[in-house]
């Protein structure tokens, strides 16, 4: 069995990470780099970084974040944001990064995914996806989940699981799936949407969207049958110790890079 992956989670805004809750209302939470060295010493299998504010200027910034990144930690890091043609994937290898995460661009342009996977492997294309179910429950509208765009701004009516489906088909090496109505709220990750897209899909899946406790995360590989969980606030805030989650975990009978 692969072992399964924690991955903090850093949004970066002007060269400083950043944490929200329902995708608004962002407080300061450090320097990128700093903390990827810290999660990446902690016992971090992975890390993302989130550009999101992508302008023309807010990439030259993360450009150098990427780069300096690159230089200070010594395990894998994907990195998102405005990448909207395969010239900005380039840059963003060069500069360091492992993998990209594409998401409303591969709603916008869906032959992107085909684009990247084909020009630099299918491992290093991750398509993100956020929803939340269109009735505003998970219990009772599982199957009705719906895509949305710009950071959940802008509903497209796409269902999550044949989008997934779809990117899966097309390259996507991976989904990283953010529940959008557990965004921040630490109740949990959305297990149930987790699993369907487990079962689904032959490609790993990242659940995002949720983790306020060490059985959260028990759960999403359990329940939820994710093959990584990504966390943010959590980390950023001293309430969960990468070390210590992998050792409950371990202890939880669950296969972990300790």
């Amino acid at each position: 069995m692969l072992a399964k992956r924690i991955i903090p989670c850093l949004d970066v805004k002007n060269g400083t990470t950043v944490k929200g809750v329902h995708f608004v209302d962002f407080r300061d939470a450090g320097d990128p780099v700093e903390l990827g060295k810290q999660y990446s010493d902690q016992g971090a299998d992975e890390l993302v970084y989130l550009d999101i504010t992508a302008s023309h200027e807010g990439r030259k910034t993360f450009l150098d974040v990427v780069r300096r990144v690159a230089a200070t930690i010594s395990i894998p890091f994907t990195v998102g944001g405005g990448i909207n043609e395969l010239s900005d994937v380039d840059k963003l290898l060069n500069a360091g990064a492992d993998k990209v995460s594409i998401n409303s661009s591969a709603i916008r342009n869906p032959q992107l995914i085909e684009d990247i996977a084909r020009n630099f492997g299918s491992q290093v294309c991750v398509v993100a996806i956020d929803a939340k179910p269109a009735g505003g429950s998970e219990q009772k509208a599982v199957e009705t989940w719906v895509c949305y765009l710009n950071g959940g701004r802008i509903p497209t009516g796409k269902n999550l699981f044949d989008w997934a489906k779809e990117a899966e088909n097309r390259g996507a090496g991976e989904i990283l799936f953010t529940s959008m109505a557990h965004d921040g709220v630490k109740t949990g990750y959305a297990n149930e949407a987790l699993s369907i897209l487990s079962e689904a899909l032959n490609i790993p899946i990242i659940a995002s969207g949720g983790a306020g406790e060490k059985e959260h995360f028990r759960d999403a590989f359990v329940f939820g049958k994710a093959d990584a969980a990504l966390a943010a606030s959590v980390f950023h805030f001293g309430e969960i110790k990468i070390n210590e989650l992998k050792h409950y975990l371990h202890n939880e009978g669950i296969s972990v890079r300790l």
